[in-house]
């Protein structure tokens, strides 16, 4: 039983990488559509460049979009209009004309003259009001539909009185007749009280033209299964281009039946499977510290996850707007945490298996990859706000160039030239803004660390530097002396310079501890070290590693800084103890004297141990002239090759020479050492 938890234990790193890898592969699977894949690349204005295409089977074509858009116009303009019977305004009409006769007509009342006047008026207002009067200015050119009483009848347009037909209507009415004389009166009445009472019902007017829209038809014709669509070499335009995209739309359409659903899913899980474990592979060879660390390695994969995740979403929404999402924000994120290399192979990545989902591949391929290389390469220090802005203007500006260029390809010229399309890039450049937050969020999340928090580490006002200068002064100026060096040979061999440098000023944190046993902190000639034995002074030594890592951990620093502090003496001796103790004794256990490791394992720890070594050693030079300096500076840092302290980091011969060569003029700086003229 106990082998059993043993092994289980010592293979659940493997096991926890397994769950990532499939769960990623799962969960990618799900995203991907249950449709068929349009084997051709269908680009408009280009040559054809595959074999003859017979139709495989009947189907419809569809409408361009100019001839949709044509539809819906007429559609509109024929669509009902339908307006409300007001009875309130009808009746008010009836009331004014009983109240303001008399003053129109001077007869009396209880003449024969005001009564035939008065029932002809009346007459003429209820032929008025037979449909309802319009407003002023009516210029409704569609069928018009009049509810009245919750009931519902079509009428033509000329059928229904518009008031500002006043006059002529009295004109045809009056002429000829014995109640011409009464023209003005009645006019200049029904003109005081005749009002339009046929009003717009807005909601039944868009729920009938939303109805006639709905049902219209997007297609045209019939393809005849065996009919040539186009023949190789043929330009795709016109006819030939709704052809094949009705004949695509018809693959993209055909959902998963029972006998292709394994099959295409199947083809679908090899095509992610395989780019995952590109990944893996990838990371194990080149960046073997993530591998291992699996919650880096979830951080990485999750990023390309949501990415595919939030894309598919607008997919399902809309196509179009595909180009709204951020995606050039996964490789600033992961550049953010770890290096621009890593970051670009997650984008690229991301859109290889994007470009299954997204309409024109390869013109999507083509675009994100060329912005994610701008994006990458922009932005070198991202904890720069105006950097940042700059990327972002950038990629923008490649997004639009791009995009001018491929339209400009297929059409010939700029006619039919997408203002939205060049909308949506801006809206992907603002959302990149967010990339600052993000790298917040996650910080928190994946307790990992970013260039923004080391710029913070980098203070010398914070809490623990200042511990560190109160307790240990020589030690703190020894720390500041070896950024300076490090972060100087960190830039000639383009390492990260901010990491460097934040390695070198806390990897010594250690010694607050016992400072008084550190030559830098002794104020007196006095040294506690000979009240002791070689070995327990060995120990006190050795000891500042593994206290500097608690005293770190205990003040919440990072990881990536941690590493300077475990790694910044590899495995080496405490070499003058070690010697003192062979003297004293005539044999000393390498052991008791050796630094409990690991090497440096990255080129910027690689650079933290020779800065600090050589700091450290040239306090005892006493007559430094430049040959003696250089030679010191080779010993060093050769006699740490001999030792394969650098064995395990990647840093080449090359960068090792051009890190000498800074360690060497920065100590003639220091020195002030000027190179002796011949005579």
């Amino acid at each position: 039983m106990g082998s059993i938890i043993y092994n289980f234990l010592k293979n659940k790193s493997l096991l926890n990488k397994l769950i990532i890898y499939l769960t990623s592969i799962i969960f990618i699977s799900y995203l991907f559509p249950k449709q068929n894949k349009f084997k051709y690349d269908l680009v408009k204005g280009t040559s054809w460049k595959y074999e003859s295409i017979y139709a495989p089977f009947d189907f419809p074509i569809l409408k361009s979009t100019k001839e949709i858009e044509k539809e819906k116009e007429l559609l509109e303009k024929e669509s009902i209009v339908y307006y409300d019977f007001s009875e309130e305004i009808y009746n008010n009409v009836f009331n004014q004309y009983a109240e303001k006769f008399n003053l129109f007509f001077s007869f009396p009342i209880s003449s024969d003259e005001y009564s035939i006047v008065y029932d002809f008026g009346k007459r003429l207002i209820e032929e008025v009001y037979i449909y309802g009067v319009l407003p002023v200015n009516f210029n409704e050119i569609k069928k018009i539909s009049i509810i009245r009483n919750n009931s519902e009848f079509q009428v033509d347009k000329d059928e229904v009185f518009p008031i500002n037909n006043l006059s002529y209507f009295l004109n045809e009415k009056l002429k000829f007749t014995e109640f011409e004389i009464y023209k003005n009166s009645l006019y200049n009445l029904f003109f005081e009280i005749i009002s339009p009472n046929l009003i717009k019902n807005e909601k039944f007017t868009l729920q009938s033209l939303n109805e006639s829209l709905s049902s219209l038809s997007i297609t045209r014709d019939i393809v005849v299964e065996g009919s040539l669509i186009i023949s190789k070499g043929e330009l795709i335009e016109g006819e030939k281009y709704q052809k094949l995209l009705s004949l695509k739309n018809e693959y993209s359409s055909e959902v998963f039946n029972d006998n292709n659903f394994y099959w295409i899913l199947f083809g679908y899980l090899l095509l992610i499977i395989i780019s995952i474990s590109l990944l893996f592979v990838f990371l194990n060879k080149y960046y073997n510290s993530i591998y291992k660390n699996n919650r880096e390695l979830t951080f990485v994969i999750f990023n390309i996850v949501l990415m595919i995740f939030l894309s598919t979403r607008v997919l399902n929404f809309n196509p179009n707007y595909i180009y709204a999402v951020p995606i050039c924000i996964l490789p600033l994120i992961i550049k953010a945490f770890f290096d621009s290399r890593l970051g670009l192979f997650a984008h690229f990545i991301t859109i290889l298996l994007l470009g299954f989902l997204v309409p024109n591949s390869f013109e999507f391929i083509f675009l994100q990859f060329l912005v994610g290389l701008v994006s990458v390469l922009s932005v070198s220090e991202l904890y720069k706000r105006a950097n940042l802005f700059i990327s972002v203007f950038q990629i923008v500006f490649v997004y639009i160039i791009c995009y001018t260029a491929f339209h400009i390809t297929r059409e010939g010229n700029l006619s039919g030239f997408s203002f939205l399309t060049i909308g949506l890039f801006i809206i992907n450049g603002l959302a990149t803004l967010f990339v600052q937050p993000l790298i917040y969020l996650y910080e928190k999340i994946f307790k990992l660390v970013s260039d923004v928090s080391l710029l913070e580490l980098s203070d010398t006002n914070s809490k623990l530097l200042r511990q560190l200068s109160d307790k240990a002064p020589g030690t703190f100026h020894h720390s500041l002396q070896v950024a300076n060096l490090a972060e100087a040979s960190a830039i000639e061999i383009k390492a990260n310079v901010l990491l460097t440098r934040v390695g070198a000023l806390y990897h010594d944190i250690g010694k607050m501890n016992n400072p008084t046993y550190f030559s830098e902190n002794q104020i007196t000639k006095t040294s506690p070290h000979k009240r002791i034995s070689p070995v327990e002074s060995a120990k006190i030594i050795i000891n500042h590693v593994n206290d500097g890592i608690q005293i770190a951990k205990k003040n919440n620093l990072p990881k990536r800084v941690i590493n300077f502090i475990e790694t910044h003496h590899g495995n080496s001796k405490v070499y003058f103890f070690y010697k003192k103790e062979e003297q004293r004794n005539g044999f000393a256990n390498e052991n008791d004297f050796s630094y409990n490791g690991p090497k440096p394992f990255s080129k910027e720890t690689a650079i933290l141990m020779m800065a600090d070594s050589v700091e450290a050693g040239s306090k005892s030079i006493k007559d430094p002239t430049i040959e003696v300096l250089k030679s010191f500076v080779n010993q060093i840092i050769d006699s740490q090759m001999f030792e394969k302290q650098f064995s395990n980091s990647n840093i080449t011969l090359a960068e090792i020479e051009k890190v000498k060569e800074v360690l060497i003029n920065k100590l003639i700086n220091t020195y002030h050492l000027r190179v002796k003229y011949p005579k």
